[in-house]
């Protein structure tokens, strides 16, 4: 098929972003596939009845990438153009690695027909987005180099900021490291009611931490299989793929920053270095009800929040940073995280437990939307309670936790494929909890120690265990994405996580909203509710630290 290339244009096209050269765009992460599950039979075809409001041709493909200005970086990159729709739809972002910008409002009809030219399999996964399970990104649907997959879906989603990125089992760490991914940022009505930034002044950040050789190039990963236990950690922050990452915005003005963590395992605490209090707007799932000041803000892997920037009270030529605050977790496990047992090849990175910069904002001439408004209500919506899931005397449980195999597993399974097992089977129109947990597999019993692996943190015993054993050595977060649908966070039960480490992060957590993905810390358990609705079919829910991800922590459930 001839793609067409028409209404092209650049993101940001207001002279002080391009004088500091930075460019807005959008990146993150998930999944890959082996040949052993792809069925290309199930290749969707176009559909000529479906009349699409947007049709996109988008194409992966090997690319050069001028990260650093005397040099050329190859990377990987997805090239976006309209085949039917608005110039608005679309915001391709030139000289970065990352993107397109994808905008679109509810309601409207999407066709996107991805084309794969990179050297490997691949597929799409829009991550966030509640579409059948043609549309998802399933591993099972990857489609080889010079193949051609059509997504036709209606958007459903509240407003907010979604994303998609390559998802095929084994190598999606790779692919979305080497800058595969891109902003699907969606509009409703109610949001259009309110006075919120818009245009230049509605900015997505992507944070990415990546490494770089001394040609230049991209570094992903060491020689071991140890190296991949803990997830990539890069030695430097890039924001929107730049190395540099300072963003020039005027005086007076009022922002919506858009971040989406898209680093591969890497965790942040965010903070303004002035001490003022970071401003929620929204959340993975879009708007929250009111706003939320935070002194300090957790965004784990895949996680976005919108965050309020009001500069009116700051004067021309002063710097705010977003910096990221220390945690205490490269002392978990013994130092795993730091390299020690674990292997040498990420000993330079950025140390979790030190504070570093990551988005630097100089404040230059006046803004003109002085005029933007940030209402004490946001938006109405009802959340889902827990007398009405099915199963709300016995939640479904799913354990994230390191295997007798020195595997990452859930309920001590991997990926294999199209397998579902019994618990992962549920039922259309229903809604349900599921209780999830970073701890020991081994017991259905929160309680019990005795498992082959030491029980984790609390491990007393065990081929593996006791207290600094190899049960305690792979304890790690894991940072929780569930494809098709978005939750509410009924509780989460801190009793087992290390004291030090909560007493940390424990006021950064969001537990308002709708959301897709969080951050379960090491010991935590969290309760989840969720309703199965419009679509029956094959559906994922993983870890998103892609390393875990493609090692096989990543398992299928089955809506019928």
């Amino acid at each position: 098929m001839m793609k067409k290339n028409v209404n092209r244009r650049n993101f940001i096209q207001t002279a002080s972003l391009a004088a500091a050269g930075f460019y807005v765009m959008p990146f993150f992460a998930s999944c890959k596939s082996d040949t052993s599950t792809r069925h290309p039979e199930t290749v969707n075809k176009m559909n000529k009845d479906f009349i699409a409001d947007l049709d996109l041709q988008l194409t992966a493909l090997p690319s050069q990438t001028n990260i650093y200005p005397d040099s050329s970086t190859k990377t990987y990159s997805y090239r976006a153009s309209i085949i039917k729709g608005s110039e608005d739809n679309l915001q391709n972002i030139e000289g970065s690695y990352l993107g397109p910008v994808i905008r679109v409002k509810k309601g409207d009809k999407v066709r996107v027909r991805y084309e794969n030219q990179i050297p490997a399999e691949s597929i799409v996964h829009w991550h966030g987005l509640h579409v059948s399970h043609e549309n998802d990104g399933h591993p099972e649907h990857v489609i080889s180099e010079g193949e051609t997959y059509y997504y036709e879906f209606e958007v459903m989603n509240r407003a907010g900021t979604y994303w998609f990125h390559p998802h095929p089992h084994k190598h999606t760490g790779e692919q979305v490291y080497k800058g595969l991914a891109g902003l699907f940022i969606v509009s409703d009505k109610e949001e259009e009611k309110l006075n919120l930034p818009q245009g230049e002044y509605d900015i997505p950040v992507v944070i990415q931490d990546r490494t770089f050789n001394d040609n230049k190039q991209l570094q992903y990963l060491g020689d071991g299989q140890m190296d991949r236990m803990q997830g990539f950690l890069g030695e430097q922050i890039l924001i929107n793929g730049k190395i540099d990452n300072t963003l020039n915005l005027g005086a007076n003005g009022k922002y919506r920053l858009r971040l989406l963590n898209g680093s591969n395992s890497r965790a942040y605490k965010l903070a303004w270095d002035n001490g003022e209090a970071i401003t929620v707007l929204g959340v993975d799932g879009g708007l929250l009800k009111a706003p939320k000041r935070m002194s300090y803000l957790m965004l784990g892997p895949a996680q976005r929040v919108d965050v309020w920037l009001d500069l009116s009270q700051q004067s021309e030529n002063s710097r705010i940073k977003l910096v990221h605050l220390p945690i205490p977790l490269d002392m978990m496990g013994g130092g795993m995280m730091n390299g020690g047992m674990m292997g040498n090849s990420s000993s330079n990175h950025l140390p979790y437990d030190t504070q570093f910069d990551i988005l630097e904002i100089n404040v230059g001439a006046f803004a003109e939307n002085k005029d933007a408004q940030l209402p004490g209500e946001l938006s109405s919506f009802n959340t889902l309670a827990a007398t009405d899931a099915i199963n709300k005397d016995n939640p479904r449980t799913f354990t994230f936790a390191m295997g007798g195999m020195m595997e990452w597993t859930i309920n001590g399974r991997t990926y294999n494929g199209t397998e579902v097992a019994e618990e992962e089977t549920v039922k259309l129109d229903t809604t349900e909890i599921w209780r999830i947990n970073n701890g020991n597999q081994f017991s259905s019993d929160p309680d019990d120690d005795s498992g082959m692996m030491g029980g984790g943190m609390h491990g007393n015993g065990g081929m593996m265990g006791g207290q600094g054993g190899m049960g305690n050595m792979m304890q790690m977060p894991h940072p929780v994405h569930i494809h098709q649908l978005q939750f509410n966070i009924l509780n989460r039960d801190a009793d087992k996580v290390d004291d030090k480490l909560w007493e940390a992060t424990k006021d950064g957590f969001i537990n308002e909203g709708w959301q897709d993905s969080v951050y379960l810390l090491p010991g935590m358990q969290m309760d989840l509710i969720m309703r199965f609705e419009d679509y029956k079919g094959l559906f994922l829910y993983h870890c998103h630290n892609l390393e875990h991800e493609d090692m096989g922590m990543m398992r299928n459930f089955k809506i019928v």
